[in-house]
């Protein structure tokens, strides 16, 4: 069974900075170790539908921003550890939103991935 956890989320002011961590853990279905999947992060704000942030090829060869957080955010995973970081900085009120975690065998900008962490809470204050 396989486990996203999200971690690093809080409240911050404008201009501050954030890291969010995502612990993968188990096996798929089709007993595929996780630590191959393409890894990804989206957030959410109320009444609105799950945006792409961020991904990363399962090597780390291919990397996706979104627009909006192209030169603020980096994303990175340790193989190690089997985690997935969303290092945030120069954040804006904008970015307040609920980021997720999720796994897919292909990497991609749309929601099309298998597995989904619970969510952790960003909070951005002017």
């Amino acid at each position: 069974q396989v486990q996203l956890v999200e971690s690093g989320g809080g409240l911050v002011q404008a201009g501050g900075s954030l890291r969010l961590s995502c612990a993968a853990s188990g096996r798929t279905d089709s007993s595929y170790d996780i630590s191959k999947y393409a890894m990804a992060w989206f957030r959410q704000t109320p009444g609105k539908e799950r945006d792409f942030v961020s991904a990363i090829s399962w090597r780390g060869r291919t990397i996706y921003y979104a627009d909006s957080v192209k030169g603020r955010f980096t994303i990175s995973r340790d193989y190690t550890k089997n985690t997935v970081y969303l290092q945030m900085n120069s954040l804006k009120p904008e970015d307040t939103a609920v980021y997720y975690c999720a796994a897919g065998l292909v990497i991609g900008m749309t929601s099309e991935y298998d597995y989904w962490g619970q969510g952790t809470q960003v909070s951005v204050s002017s």
